[in-house]
């Protein structure tokens, strides 16, 4: 039989394809028509054009104020929809000179994302649900958005990505596109006179491209084929799997969760919760040069509305760990360039903190040099963090080592999905 995506995995395609067309999916009942009188069927059509016609903007520079940035300049397709560098931030602007201030998050598997809640309480398949988790969900590093539509506006409009003046600007734009014919048929022949409508629009194709399960969220890695039970894990990867589910060692799995959720859905390698770590002040981004500059996350510079909740500062969203091999630079900083050197940090964060971080005048370890004091507390003590400096770390190199090997196995190309399972082969 055929590899079937869990219910989970296909919703957001039926919420987000119709959403796309100005109504929602969930008033419907089965059988019932669309808004409109439009059936099923078209409304599923419509929202394949709105797909494909969101891949061609993806991949279009002529939407950017240079000319030469696409959304797959920085999310590119061979890097997990990440960054195709090892650069911490990208550069954009009118000339493609002025520096981000975060390193590039992917776009794949964040389809189920929930909104964004101060207050998160854990239901059934992750434990007591009368806990409250604290912030959790949303979009970007700092979860200020809750649907792709939001998303792909800020790239569209930020002066240091695409650098568009306003939502007209890039209006302007998709009507001289090689595409406009197909933008008019499917939002209207009068759509471009309408700057702010088309711009929804675009914003929305957009989302719907990223919707699209067979690129962004396949479960087609090694790991998804052994939950099938299509392959074996070699002996590193399997004991890179206990250490990282093991509570008393890398403990990875309490925020990126490795196993099926009770409905069978498979597991998104992210509690979609924000945790401050105290990753180390990376120099190489231009905006630290400012010694009085400080990236502080859920509380600001970027996200605004809780820049008066204290015990927010320092909280970056817990990405999902697919396809996180293909990567070349991690974290919200991108302050380091290996999956090994992000291991070992957390392994040995407190009990080897010169390791990490630079040395004052005095000699004495800087720890948490990114994070004003009076945000300390709210850093994440939870294992493998937690010792003291000289105790032994959680992970051994070699462990370590077994960890990184395991997390190559959630790279997505392994099998196909789609396959029946009698062709498939494991290995």
């Amino acid at each position: 039989m055929p590899f079937a995506l869990p219910r989970l995995a296909l919703a957001p395609v039926v919420l987000i394809g119709l959403a796309v067309l100005g109504f929602g999916a969930t008033t419907m009942a089965p059988g019932e028509q669309p808004a409109g009188g439009m059936s099923r069927a078209e409304a599923f059509r419509r929202a394949d054009e709105a797909a494909a016609l969101g891949q061609k903007m993806f991949f279009d520079a002529s939407l950017s104020a240079s000319g030469a940035m696409s959304c797959a300049s920085c999310h590119d397709p061979k890097h997990g929809f990440a960054a195709p560098n090892a650069l911490p931030v990208q550069m954009g602007g009118p000339t493609l000179t002025t520096p981000g201030l975060r390193n590039v998050p992917t776009l794949t598997y964040i389809q189920v994302n929930p909104q964004f809640t101060e207050h998160f309480f854990d239901n059934e398949d992750e434990g007591d649900e009368s806990v409250d988790g604290g912030p959790t969900g949303g979009l970007t590093w700092d979860g200020r958005v809750d649907r792709g539509s939001a998303q792909a506006k800020i790239p569209l409009l930020s002066p240091f990505e695409m650098a568009n003046a306003s939502a007209a600007d890039v209006a302007g734009k998709l009507a001289k596109a090689s595409y406009a014919s197909e933008f008019a048929n499917l939002y209207g022949a009068d759509i471009f006179q309408h700057p702010a409508q088309a711009f929804e629009a675009a914003t929305r194709a957009l989302e719907a491209y990223e919707q699209d399960f067979r690129t962004f969220y396949p479960y087609s890695s090694k790991y998804d084929a052994y939950l099938k039970g299509l392959a074996q894990l070699t002996p590193a990867e399997a004991h890179g799997l206990a250490l990282f589910n093991d509570p008393a060692k890398g403990n990875c799995a309490s925020c990126h969760l490795s196993t099926p959720a009770n409905d069978g859905t498979p597991p998104q390698f992210t509690d979609f919760g924000l945790i401050a770590l105290g990753v180390p002040r990376n120099p190489a981004i231009p905006a630290n040069a400012d010694p009085a500059y400080h990236d502080l996350g859920l509380c600001g510079p970027e996200r605004t509305d809780l820049k008066d909740h204290p015990d927010y500062c320092g909280l970056f969203l817990s990405p999902s760990l697919r396809n996180v091999a293909l990567r070349q630079s991690f974290f919200h900083n991108g302050r380091f360039h290996s999956l090994k050197d992000v291991v070992s940090f957390y392994a040995t964060r407190d009990s080897d903190p010169g390791r990490w971080y630079p040395k004052g005048p005095d000699g004495a370890v800087q720890k948490f040099d990114d994070l004003p004091k009076a945000y300390w507390g709210n850093i994440n003590t939870d294992p493998p963090f937690g010792e003291k400096p000289g105790d032994k770390p959680a992970l051994t190199d070699n462990e370590i080592d077994d960890v990184v090997t395991f997390l190559g196995t959630l790279t997505d190309g392994y099998f196909n999905p789609s396959a029946p399972i009698a062709t498939a082969t494991p290995r």
